[in-house]
């Protein structure tokens, strides 16, 4: 037979326990400790991303910019070596890429930092020099010998960067041999 609510919630308040005293601070406090380990800084995910944007946007307008340039001359603008054709910026790309990996990857050391700042002087002479021949480009124009010139530059600063980090992995590895014996 069906019963009435109203006698079933006087059950139900008859029933109900009273909570211990301090229960609500001690819940508050669980849940503010909850709260603030979740809690989760992105500051450099929030930088990474303004920077991303910042170039993205730069990247874009200097685009647009070189499209109408092209637009208005009707000859195509040549600014560097990635604009004369796509085999051009597939080889200058590869190169960067690898210049930057092999920069990122070398490890300076106080035992190294002498050897390494004659070879960085020797990378900052080509990359002053690669700039030179961009500019030869861009005022003579297309010429193989400026193309062939640019093309080397890459490929020695890439060399020498190889070079300098095969130098620094022997010391590393002459010293950690040194400090075995010294131990022994």
């Amino acid at each position: 037979m069906p019963k009435d609510i109203r006698d079933i919630l006087k059950e139900a308040q008859s029933n109900s326990r009273e909570l211990k005293k301090g229960h609500r601070v001690r819940f508050e406090d669980r849940l503010e400790e909850l709260h603030t380990s979740k809690k989760r800084n992105y500051f450099f995910l929030k930088v990474a991303a303004s920077v991303a944007l910042v170039f993205s946007i730069g990247y874009f307008s200097l685009f647009n910019k070189s499209v109408d340039i092209e637009q208005l001359t009707g000859e195509p603008q040549i600014n560097n070596l990635s604009s004369i054709s796509p085999e051009m910026k597939q080889i200058e790309d590869y190169y960067v890429t690898a210049i930057n990996y092999e920069m990122a990857s070398i490890e300076s050391t106080p035992e190294s930092k002498a050897i390494l700042d004659t070879y960085l002087k020797k990378i900052s002479e080509l990359t002053d020099a690669y700039a030179q021949l961009n500019n030869d480009l861009i005022e003579k124009g297309i010429n193989e010998k400026t193309i062939n010139a640019l093309i080397d530059n890459l490929q020695l600063r890439l060399q020498i960067l190889l070079e300098l980090k095969d130098i620094i992995n022997e010391m590393k590895a002459s010293k950690s041999n040194e400090n075995e014996t010294t131990t022994t």
